[in-house]
């Protein structure tokens, strides 16, 4: 039945997705980052200038801002933002969302609309090579965990980077490891191709280097299968080992410079009518430190010349992120507050923030591998321990990829210096699915009889808890949290930020207030929508030093929580006095509502 109906499967689960991203999208208010995201896309296609959010690479916003060309809106660009301003984009997006004549609505959803898209196409991907590798029924789980995992339905409608890298990765190794099983002029294009987009998506991508690096070497030096395609007379070179060198070395530096001739090209589409100035400026003005000194008068140089411009605009923002990082970002954690980092921060916000099911389908993946490789290789170590090595490297290349993928960007994350959200460990999500899928049909495949029947069961049930998890966290899926810490309603207690609170729920205050026939509510408001947009006159602006007042307040959670930090740091009055009280109510789990009679 699952053979025959599979597309029918794909199809269904993948429309599911679209309507619920359409759902939330449309539900949703701006979130913080879009802000800088949506007219940074809107003026790249239109104007061909980058001076605008220049510290992320253009694919994902030039997508956002291909819909918007077919809008009738205005773009001010003799304001300030954009006429003297070095990276205006807030002032930008203030301006361009919520400027009177333009429809803030249209603007905000045909921008995520693409991105909606792109989730879908990933979906597709995840099941496609879960099944090339695996079999179809690993196809679907791994499918069906992508689908209905609330943190991929709380993001994937957002003009952010965070699901675009995630997608362009895993695009970039499925066809990267197309070229090392059969090297050939098409999937040596297509991975050269793939590179350049996931490169073009975010800087992060670079991660993806070392992990190519070690499975092109495993490559060469393990594969026993011949291969069919010969490069510049490789063909005739009789050793394996040296013919297999010189074809991937060869090969691979065909790929490189596809990358980079790609980079370039779409850099130079994206500023060739940006005056040269401006990147000077960008130069002068966005780099600090170290960064600046080291760098500085290399990319001015590399700026006046037409050939190298576009990639002194492409080191210009990877040096952006060095010093973005570097800096921190001010983190709530489980009652504590740095700006700093927490090295127990990804591993805990994903234990909470990730299904329960998802997280039993990942331990019981890992106790599948760990069984089978004891028993396999238990007897005999460590007497065929290296030709074990060998003959998996040579089988399993993919999944070694995946899990050495894995293993470094969870690494570079728990020890790097921003503590911003789940969202951030969005790269390595589809290759966990992959892998968890793979284990839980390989013990399927080695039962037999009723244990089979009851594990066919076990598998059914969890699916079912998720998809009805999923289904009742509805549209509320970015503040999603699981049981371990209470659900949803207690998340913001214990992380903030994306992982709870990015503004998105500002439209659904408004239906708040309007129900409720509140007339004067006081707001601290931490996102991308604009108070006074949708409360009007309703709302009085309001900060944690202008203390208490009997009246409602509707406060995000992440200012609730971060206010301890300025407390600490630089004595100013917090938001204690309303951390000790239960709210009134909570939006979204979002924006937090207290009534203070006295």
């Amino acid at each position: 039945m699952l053979e025959k109906y599979q597309h029918h499967i794909v199809a269904a689960i993948l429309i599911i997705v679209l309507a619920i991203s359409i759902g939330t999208a449309l539900g949703d208010a701006a979130i913080m980052d879009e802000v800088a995201h949506i007219p940074s896309g809107y003026s790249y296609v239109k104007y061909h200038d980058f001076r605008l959010n220049p510290e992320h690479p253009p694919l994902l916003k030039d997508l956002a801002g291909i819909p918007l060309q077919f809008l009738d809106v205005s773009f001010p660009t003799n304001e300030q933002f954009w006429t003297t301003d070095a990276n205006g984009q807030w002032n930008a997006g203030w301006r361009f969302l919520y400027l009177p004549g333009n429809d803030t609505e249209k603007i905000i959803f045909w921008s995520r609309f693409p991105i909606i898209l792109l989730s879908l196409l990933l979906g597709f991907f995840i099941f496609k090579w879960a099944k090339e590798l695996f079999g179809l029924k690993a196809g679907l789980l791994a499918l069906a965990f992508y689908a209905f995992d609330p943190n991929i339905l709380g993001h994937n409608h957002y003009v952010t980077t965070d699901l675009g890298i995630a997608a362009f990765l895993f695009f970039a190794f499925y066809f990267f490891l197309k070229y090392l099983k059969n090297p050939n002029w098409q999937t040596i294009a297509l991975a050269g191709i793939f590179m350049a987009l996931a490169q073009l998506a975010k800087f992060s991508a670079v991660l993806m280097f070392p992990v190519f690096g070690i499975v092109l070497l495993a490559n060469i030096f393990f594969r026993k299968k011949k291969i069919k395609f010969s490069l510049l007379g490789s063909g005739k070179i009789k050793k394996f080992w040296l013919q297999k060198f010189y074809l991937y070395s060869s090969s691979f530096v065909i790929i490189f410079l596809i990358h980079i001739l790609l980079i370039g090209v779409v850099y130079q589409l994206n500023i060739y009518r940006m005056p040269t100035e401006k990147i000077h400026e960008l130069v002068d003005t966005q780099l600090y430190g170290g960064s600046k000194n080291l760098t500085g008068d290399t990319l001015h140089k590399m700026a006046d010349n037409p050939v190298l411009r576009p990639y002194s605009q492409y080191l210009t923002g990877l040096f952006m992120v060095f010093g973005r990082v570097a800096g921190g970002n001010t983190t709530y954690f489980f009652g504590q507050v740095t700006n700093q980092s927490f090295r127990e921060y990804f591993p805990m916000v994903f234990l909470i923030k990730e299904p329960i099911p998802i997280l039993l389908f990942l331990l019981s993946a890992l106790a599948i591998a760990l069984y089978f490789i004891l028993r396999n290789n238990l007897a005999d170590f460590p007497r065929h321990i290296w030709k074990n090595v060998k003959n998996y490297l040579d089988g399993h290349i993919a999944e070694t990829a995946m899990l050495l993928f894995v293993a470094l960007y969870a690494y570079v994350s728990i020890t790097g210096n921003l503590n911003i959200g789940f969202r951030h460990l969005f790269p390595i999500l589809p290759f966990m699915y992959i892998l968890v899928s793979k284990e839980i049909v390989f013990l399927w495949a080695k039962l037999r009889g009723n244990a089979r029947k009851i594990y066919s069961v076990a598998v059914a049930v969890l699916l079912l808890w998720l998809a009805a998890e999923t289904a009742l966290a509805y549209p509320y899926y970015l503040a999603y949290f699981n049981e371990t810490v209470g659900g949803s309603k207690n998340g913001y207690k214990y992380v903030t930020d994306s992982n709870v609170d990015w503004g998105q729920e500002l439209k659904r205050l408004q239906t708040f207030i309007e129900k409720n026939n509140i007339e004067k509510i006081r707001v601290d408001y931490f996102g991308g929508g604009d108070v006074k947009h949708y409360l009007g006159e309703r709302a009085v602006i309001w900060h944690a030093d202008l203390g208490q007042e009997p009246g409602w307040y509707a406060i995000s959670a992440t200012f609730i929580q971060n206010s301890l930090y300025y407390k600490i740091t630089e004595g100013k009055p917090d938001y204690q006095w309303l951390r000790e009280k239960e709210p009134y109510a909570a939006i979204g789990h979002s924006i937090l509502i207290y009534r203070i009679v006295n």
